[in-house]
């Protein structure tokens, strides 16, 4: 990390003096930025004079006291409290009154290290992410007793850097990992209640909306003890706060060894780094129902499923119920299968559910209730995945799995900004940057509608009894008013 942020520097002009406790770990920065910097040449993003330049402004230092004269000192020594206190009490009696002293610390509290700070207005978090040099987003930290100039002064620095700043106060986790969280936890959630497998439940969310990797095996690439030890920090720093309760999936697997990629198998088994089998069976074959039933609940919904299945030869049932033979599609928001027909008054034994709100042009994901015949379920599954386009079976749960993950995303980037820890941009901006998602929390609250996440969170709530799901007040608020949820 420490290397990445040096890297970054030097190619943004500034003058940047490396130091390290450990022997021979100062020259080894300098030779590997170096090397990355004329690797960068060979590819073509950066011109050999520049790269030059930048390696010149890379001093190589003996000690801390070396750093006397430096405006901004940022620290990226071991991520425990004592150790980074006790390098800020030593750097205060060294650096002039103006310079500040900034952490990279990933989890731990700004205020916390400055505690001991005869000057804690100077001290703030700038939390990068790895690898620096291609993880444009740099978290801007404010402790409670920061001064605002500091963070300021870090933004521009930041930007200077060719990073994109966000700024946020500090609390548990920061910006982009409670963000995560709602990716995370919630899959792990749903796997939990058995109503998908880990590749089914990651290939919807790639497939469907569009991120570059499935939660789980997110979790894996970072190690699920790593990931496991920052939920159980966080969810202990905000009191067991139940957005953030940790999942016995991570616990267990963590017990047992299997702490993901690193080890060899996780919640994926793993050779030579790549991933052995995960991917979900194919749909079984099954008849094309003769005739289909769509349910006019969700009108909109309701006309993209006609459109598909007109596509993959279907006919259609336009009568206002059902006919006696024809297969029952219903596309809920929020409800479970089994709720809709019981509101509706179909038969279960004929009846499934499609998750429209999210397209149906990558990815298709379907529900049965427990009652729903398997000659129904094979049918629309051959029916539905015609055309090539992937279809998956999950078991019946309020709110599919798409709309239950994205709908925990939404409510937690409502929940940071009614907490006024960042603001709605730059909670957006961590989501895309910093975290690769294709959309930020208040930008999928805009797609979907904010009447329609309160009422998949209500949904899930009513139905689970879990105060996980209660929605943040800025997204019910909005939803009472039908307000865009970045509106201020």
């Amino acid at each position: 990390m420490g290397r990445g942020i040096a890297q970054v520097a030097a190619t943004g002009g500034i003058q940047v003096f490396l130091t390290d406790a450990k022997p021979g770990a100062v020259s080894d920065a300098h030779d590997f930025v170096s090397k990355m910097l004329h690797r960068a040449v060979e590819k073509g993003n950066i011109s050999k004079p520049d790269a030059a330049a930048a390696i010149s402004r890379i001093h190589q230092v003996a000690s801390i006291e070396d750093l006397a004269k430096c405006q901004i000192i940022i620290e990226a020594v071991a991520e425990e409290l004592h150790v980074k206190q006790a390098l800020f009490a030593k750097l205060e009696t060294i650096v002039p009154d103006n310079c500040i002293l900034v952490s990279n610390t990933s989890a731990l509290s700004i205020t916390s290290i400055a505690a001991n700070c005869k000057r804690p207005e100077r001290v703030a978090g700038m939390h990068f992410f790895n690898p620096v040099p291609l993880m444009k987003l740099v978290e801007v930290i404010d402790g409670l007793r920061t001064d605002p100039s500091t963070c300021e002064s870090l933004v521009l620095l930041a930007k200077q850097m060719g990073r994109e700043p966000v700024r946020c106060k500090d609390f548990a986790g920061f910006l982009a990992g409670n963000i995560g969280r709602g990716f995370t936890l919630e899959a792990a959630r749903i796997a939990e209640e058995g109503v998908a497998t880990f590749a089914e439940i990651d290939n919807i969310m790639r497939q469907a909306l569009g991120f570059p990797m499935g939660p789980f095996q997110l979790i894996d690439n970072n190690g699920i003890d790593v990931v496991h030890r920052a939920m159980e920090g966080v969810y202990e720093q905000f009191y067991q706060e139940p957005y953030f309760r940790p999942s016995p999936l991570l616990r267990q697997r963590v017990a047992a060894g299997l702490t993901g990629r690193k080890s060899g198998q996780g919640f994926y088994r793993y050779q030579d780094g790549r991933i052995v089998g995960g991917t979900p069976a194919t749909p079984a074959g099954g008849n094309v129902p003769q005739s289909i039933w769509i349910s006019s609940e969700e009108p909109t919904l309701r006309t993209a499923v006609i459109g598909v299945l007109k596509d993959c030869g279907a006919t259609i049932d336009e009568g206002e119920k059902p006919g006696a033979s024809a297969l029952c599609i219903v596309t809920p928001v929020g409800k479970d299968t089994a709720t809709v027909c019981s509101e509706q008054g179909l038969d279960a034994r004929r009846t499934i559910a499609v998750d429209a709100l999210f397209g149906l042009e990558k990815h298709r994901t379907c529900m049965a209730t427990p009652a729903t015949s398997r000659e129904v379920i094979d049918a629309a599954l051959t029916l539905l995945s015609r055309d090539g386009v992937p279809v998956t079976l999950v078991r019946d749960s309020p709110g599919f799995i798409a709309q239950r993950i994205v709908a925990m995303i939404v409510n937690i980037g409502c929940w940071i900004a009614q907490s006024g820890f960042a603001s709605p941009e730059d909670i957006d901006m961590a989501a895309r940057l910093g975290l690769g998602y294709p959309k930020g929390p208040f930008e999928f609250g805009e797609q979907v509608g904010a009447q329609r996440m309160l009422s998949i969170l209500k949904t899930i709530q009513t139905g689970t009894g879990d105060p996980r799901y209660r929605p943040s007040p800025w997204l019910s608020r909005r939803a009472a008013l039908s307000l865009p949820l970045p509106l201020l």
